[in-house]
């Protein structure tokens, strides 16, 4: 009877699939690849005149919309849903009168693109859903991938690879899964910078001030540009087709993305390692001339600067921008809270140590490592020492935020995951120091360490896992969707 009842629903769903194929039903999607909450417009065409057409993201029911005397439809909205898990997913269009339709895959990525997440330097990853307080504690080694030299770079994780730099002269790419290298490109420095890979260029400098643009799937040299010489650990930030960067000769540089031309250069007092962040056409950075500053993205011209105090001061931190503060570490152990219009001062407190580390911003905390041994956690808005935990060594490193978990590295040769209480969830111990940040993306964190590796920690056991393809046909509608009128013909771009 099973043999039976198994054969009957194969020639269903083959009935179902050559009907499909016969109608030449197709849909379409605007976007096909991003995170959860992602909008995309679906287009169909090929149904029944008039019909009724159900749109499901996986098996949930959207949106119901009847097509045109033509049997198409276009740009009808979806938004995908919060909880998709990394992987592939399907949007399928199915006719109500004949429970056939069409299909088409849409990736679901948490890509960490560059140094803090976004330009703005947050270090928030807001789409994380597959790691939580729950289940960090199974992290493990899912791979490591050695370079002949310390990994002090902070990876970018775009598209399932994995970008990163090493202090022996190589920019790496490696598959996001296995860590099997796609490719390496020789600058013949060390890259200490860490990469931003923006619209399938990777940008990244080297301590002797060349900045690279290198194309993300061969690794081929686009166009390079040399800022300033030596000394260059700043990290790019990419917007609106501008690359910014900081030199170690005291510049902040502003280079076209596409043509590698220098736009603007900004001369500071001291030699500027502090990573730019860059947010509503302002670019702040920090000096070694013991000064904060802000200035307009587009001509260069200084807007304001924080001097943050004497020779003691100079700023190896980089800002983290969020809801109109700017919030950046000193070498003279403070904090800072400045305004973003103005530069004026909010709050400062002290660690115990000078502050390389840069600040992690979520859910009004800063969250920042010290020279210290400490990793400080810091109500945004009154600079109230919410929790602090103490490592066994000076914490570079700075923290990264997703899920209710924060992640960062300390010289200690470890890695540590907290709650949002400071209680300890977990620690894995490489083979040196962690000054490497971490990446958290698609239910990994990605970290690079002194002893030379790169590592990839995840989830060894039960890992949630993508819904797999629905069969046409299996897919229950919501009837209570209110049906949407007809929009014109499909949209096959």
């Amino acid at each position: 009877m099973k043999s039976v009842r198994a054969l009957i629903h194969l020639t269903t769903i083959a009935i179902l699939a050559i009907a499909q194929f016969c109608s030449g039903q197709s849909v379409t999607l605007s976007v096909k690849s991003g995170p959860p909450t992602t909008k995309t417009l679906v287009s169909g065409s090929g149904f029944a005149a008039n019909a009724a057409i159900d749109i499901y993201f996986d098996t949930t029911d959207l949106a119901l919309v009847n097509a045109n005397s033509s049997g198409s439809f276009s740009k009808i909205s979806i938004e995908v849903p919060a909880s998709a898990l990394p992987g592939t997913h399907w949007v399928s269009a199915e006719q109500r009168s004949t429970e056939t339709g069409a299909q088409a895959n849409f990736r679901v990525r948490t890509n960490w693109v560059e140094r803090g997440f976004t330009p703005k330097g947050d270090s928030l990853n807001p789409y994380e859903n597959v790691l939580n307080p729950s289940n960090v504690s199974g992290l493990d080694l899912l791979w490591s991938f050695p370079t002949g030299g310390a990994v002090e770079s902070s990876p970018a994780v775009v598209s399932g690879i994995v970008y990163i730099g090493s202090d022996d002269g190589n920019v790496y790419a490696l598959n996001a899964s296995t860590g099997a290298k796609l490719w390496s490109f020789s600058t013949g420095y060390s890259v200490v910078s860490s990469p931003a890979v923006v619209n399938g260029v990777v940008y990244v400098c080297t301590s002797y001030g060349i900045l690279y643009a290198l194309n993300a799937s061969t690794g081929a040299e686009l166009w390079s540009y040399l800022a300033s010489a030596p000394g260059v650990t700043s990290s790019p930030a990419v917007v609106n087709g501008v690359v910014y960067v900081g030199a170690g000769y005291s510049n902040v540089y502003a280079v076209s993305a596409s043509t590698g031309t220098e736009l603007w250069n900004f001369t500071t007092g001291g030699p500027v390692v502090s990573s730019p962040a860059v947010t509503n056409g302002v670019v702040y950075v920090g000096s070694e001339d013991f000064n904060v500053y802000a200035l307009n993205a587009s001509t260069g011209a200084e807007l304001w600067s924080f001097p943050t105090g004497d020779v003691l001061s100079a700023v190896y931190s980089s800002p983290a921008v969020a809801d109109g503060v700017v919030y950046i570490g000193g070498y003279n152990d403070g904090v800072y809270a400045l305004n973003a219009t103005t530069g004026a001062e909010l709050w400062s407190v002290t660690t115990g140590g000078p502050v390389y580390s840069s600040p992690a911003v979520a859910n009004g905390v800063v969250y920042i490592g010290s020279n210290d041994n400490n990793i400080w956690a810091f109500n945004a808005t009154t600079s109230a020492n919410i929790w602090n935990f103490t490592t066994g060594n000076s914490v570079y490193s700075s923290p990264a935020v997703a899920n209710g978990v924060v992640y960062v590295g300390s010289n200690d040769n470890s890695v540590y995951a907290f709650d949002l209480l400071g209680d300890l969830l977990w620690s894995y111990t490489t083979g040196g120091a962690v000054t490497s940040s971490p990446a958290v993306a698609n239910g990994v964190v990605y970290v690079g360490s002194h002893d030379n590796n790169v590592y990839a920690l995840g989830l060894t056991e039960a890992a949630p896992q993508a819904i797999a393809r629905p069969q046409m046909g299996s897919l229950r509608p919501n009837l209570s969707l209110k049906p949407l009128q007809p929009t014109g013909a499909a949209n096959t771009n």
